[in-house]
């Protein structure tokens, strides 16, 4: 794929980073009319961002550390997108199971989610009692568990509100380059002067000149300042590696997100999340390349014996390990301290006092305060950016209504089932009129990707034409990410690449390239470890 070149050009920002935090601060300075280039390695939200636990939740563990502002900080945002972003960000009871000889007491559990809810002035959760009597069937009855409920929110595809954000920052005149390495960050007399770039997708290098470069490349953010000859006294991250495994539903499984101890006291969910349960996470001090993370054997051993004393009655065992991912997150660097008690607060840092003046890096964040990060990155250089008053719909309940709405005029408009229309407005939201239009206009995108999903072709294409889907991989598991899905399989691969191959104007070949290519990359995310119980 050809893209035009950008050599020579000036831009006002250089976001280096394609992750949640990177595309979110690209959207916010393109909206104050900044010009500005976003660049990413591989393909957006594919690092960090894929391989988080999904939940949008204002950190009730964070008090435990006295982290209060950054709980308050949370649980605004989390309003903020139940509203904004009603489509992917929905509420989710949560419930908080403690073992007899938990290291929490009830006692301060109590206070504790008194204090969360009193943050977040909500009313109590609907639906939970009947949650809490399902988990209380379901756990281990040997022990004497108390369960508390509270409520958070989940957004299972991040991918799709990177996709969104994304959108919105290149129709805010943002320029967006995937498959696009930032090669070293040029610094002339203390001050940035341009960034030196290579364009995967036709091996060109390249050069821009800017005022501002944005270091928002996350377990890299080290890594681009070393090949910038930035000195820096000490690194400034941290990494901490967090794994999760997929396991099956089993009869009794929780319908609500389950917060427990595991084995060791740390904290762990147990998550529903399509059509399986995610459990995690781990926390280990990573130092390695971390593009090559991967879950160790003893962080799987360490999550199932978790599980398993959780759910006895489930009866799973390590082969019921359906598959286990890892990333790496960017804490800051501290030496002397546990993976648990690095503060999750995010840290903009000025490289002004490294002699590389314009230069600033992204340490930490996490899914829910993505967007304040961006604003306050934003004002890091020099934009008068204003926190936002209100909610663009003002109540949950008008959120939903708006959706049933799309999925009535999706439905009419592409010739789909209502299920379809659901399953369409559930990832794209106002977006699913502009699919619904393909849809209608070019037949053969009507067809479901896979003979198990009501997502449709019409999806992949607007993917391709307006979301920088650049790969058959960047498709199925970041802009329609059907291939998370638990039935998914070969005959799903090969019926999804020919039909959106066809769709798209690709060559056999090339549909063949792309099939053989996505299959590795999915094979290589989901891996199915290879571990004995001990």
């Amino acid at each position: 794929m050809m893209r035009p070149s950008l050599d020579g050009q000036h831009f006002d920002i250089v976001v280096i980073g394609g992750g949640i935090n990177g595309v979110a601060i690209a959207r916010v300075c393109a909206q104050a009319e900044k010009r500005v280039l976003l660049v990413e390695q591989n393909d957006f939200a594919s690092g960090t961002t894929s391989r988080a636990t999904r939940i949008i939740h204002g950190g009730l563990r964070y008090l435990e550390h006295g982290e209060i502002s950054l709980v308050r900080e949370s649980l605004r945002e989390r309003e903020r997108l139940l509203h904004e972003k009603a489509h992917l960000v929905r509420p989710l009871n949560f419930l908080l199971a403690l073992p007899p000889e938990g290291q929490r007491s009830a006692l301060e559990l109590r206070f504790g989610l008194w204090l969360y809810r009193r943050f977040a002035g909500r009313p109590p959760v609907h639906g939970a009692s009947s949650d809490k009597h399902a988990l209380e069937k379901a756990l281990d009855h040997r022990q004497d568990w108390s369960v508390f409920a509270y409520e958070d929110a989940q957004c299972e595809f991040p991918e799709r509100l990177v996709a969104e954000w994304l959108r919105e920052a290149v129709e805010a005149g943002a320029v967006a380059r995937n498959y696009c390495e930032a090669l070293a960050v040029e610094i002339a007399n203390g001050k940035v002067t341009g960034v030196r770039l290579r364009d995967g997708l036709s091996q060109s290098e390249f050069r821009v000149t800017c005022s501002w470069v944005i270091n928002a490349t996350g377990p890299w953010a080290d890594s681009i300042c070393a090949r910038s000859n930035v000195a820096l006294d000490e690194p400034m991250i941290g990494g901490v590696r967090g794994a999760h495994i997929l396991l099956p539903l089993f009869a009794g499984a929780p319908k609500a997100a389950v917060y427990t101890e595991a084995v060791d006291g740390r904290p762990i969910f147990v998550i529903p999340w399509s059509g399986q349960l995610l459990v995690g996470t781990t926390e280990v001090k990573d130092s390695e390349d971390p593009a090559r993370v991967q879950a160790s054997a003893e962080e799987i051993d360490y999550l199932m014996r978790s599980f398993q004393r959780l759910f006895p009655a489930a009866g799973f065992d390590f082969s019921d390990i359906r598959a286990a991912f890892a990333g790496v997150r960017p804490l800051p660097f501290v030496s002397d301290r546990s993976p648990a008690s690095i503060t999750r607060s995010h840290l903009i840092l000025d490289h002004a006092f490294d002699r590389a003046e314009g230069l600033v890096s992204i340490i930490g964040g996490k899914l829910t305060t993505a967007a304040s990060l961006a604003r306050e990155a934003a004002r890091a250089v020099g934009i008068a950016v204003r926190e936002p008053s209100g909610y663009a719909v003002r109540s949950l309940s008008a959120a939903r209504d708006l959706l049933r709405d799309y999925e009535k005029k999706v439905a009419a408009r592409a010739r789909v089932e209502r299920d379809s229309a659901t399953a369409i407005v559930r990832w794209f939201g106002a977006a699913s009129a502009q699919v619904a239009d393909i849809a209608h206009d070019e037949d053969s995108t009507r067809q479901p990707l896979c003979p198990h999903a009501g997502h449709i072709v019409a999806e992949a294409v607007f993917a391709a034409r307006q979301e920088s889907a650049a790969t058959l991989a960047d498709i199925l598991l970041r802009r329609v990410p059907v291939a998370f899905s638990p039935c998914w399989s070969e005959e799903c691969t090969h019926t999804a690449a020919e039909r959106i191959g066809k769709a798209l104007g690709w060559t056999a070949k090339k549909i063949g390239a792309e099939q053989e290519a996505f299959a590795e990359e999915h094979a290589r995310f989901l891996a199915k470890p290879a571990l004995v119980a001990k």
